[in-house]
């Protein structure tokens, strides 16, 4: 599925991997940054776990981020106790850590999505998961921009060439691509998130595609997290009519694509 997202002369490409391949130094110093933004990221979460309102000691246990559907009605419970006289510390709690796990490319944040269909109101559960989505993909987009290409064209470069001259030939169609990814779940987010800039994914297209591709599969996440004390896995929140619902969103995402490649051979 992944060569459906993805000629120029092959000297630019050689040119490339002979470039990546001969910054051994560069690499060092790129993981260094990377572990220095890494443990900027947990100072940032430390600071909310120190500002968020004094809590009962046997509550504390709860304030961790779930890693199971029982974990998040904890939490949930937890969150929700002190939501109405902490509104902005909670929100922005939230907000924090779901950037931070979708940065990092670190599981949880399904659970977090359900989690906000019991903690919000659903327009602003729906826009606060999507924004999230969008911002922390990108940002993990840009981690792997800092690191990963230069290790992709440095160990598989001819792989790193055949879907560079893949994207490049369907550019024009790539946010499409993007929100049909999304809304399917043929391969990871965060899969998607890493390889998208290795394979020269332009990162306008690649945040507006996932704002709008994560929507779909979130409503049914924060629609489930309504009656998340009802839950008893996050399989839960999948039925048979969503996931026909999410099937028939990702064929439309494509229409636009097919019927281009139709008129194209039309008038060709």
């Amino acid at each position: 599925m992944l060569s459906c997202l993805f000629v120029e002369n092959d000297t630019h490409y050689t040119m490339l991997k002979k470039k990546y391949q001969c910054q051994d130094s560069g690499s060092t110093k790129s993981f260094f940054i990377l572990g220095f933004i890494f443990v900027g990221a947990l100072l940032s979460l430390l600071v909310v776990y120190i500002s968020f309102p004094k809590i009962e000691q046997d509550e504390k246990q709860f304030i961790t981020v779930p890693r199971n559907i029982e974990d998040a009605k904890n939490l949930g419970k937890v969150l929700h106790k002190y939501k109405d006289k902490h509104y902005f510390q909670v929100l922005g709690g939230y907000f924090i850590t779901y950037i931070f796990l979708q940065s990092f490319a670190i599981p949880g944040s399904i659970f977090l999505s359900i989690l906000s269909g019991f903690l919000f109101p659903f327009p602003l559960a729906l826009s606060l998961v999507c924004l999230c989505s969008g911002i922390g993909a990108s940002f993990c987009y840009l981690l792997s921009y800092l690191v990963g290409r230069r290790l992709v064209w440095k160990y598989i470069p001819e792989r790193a060439i055949k879907w560079s001259k893949t994207v490049k030939k369907h550019r024009s169609n790539l946010l499409n691509y993007i929100i049909f990814l999304r809304i399917t779940p043929f391969l990871p987010n965060w899969f998607i998130n890493i390889t998208s800039p290795v394979i020269n994914v332009p990162l306008m297209p690649f945040f507006v595609g996932t704002f709008i591709g994560v929507a779909p599969p979130s409503f049914v996440a924060i629609q489930a997290g309504t009656t998340l004390h009802e839950l008893t896995s996050s399989g839960d929140a999948i039925s048979w009519t969503s996931m026909t619902i999410l099937g028939l969103l990702a064929v439309i995402s494509l229409l636009p694509v097919l019927l281009k490649s139709k008129l194209r051979d039309k008038f060709d």
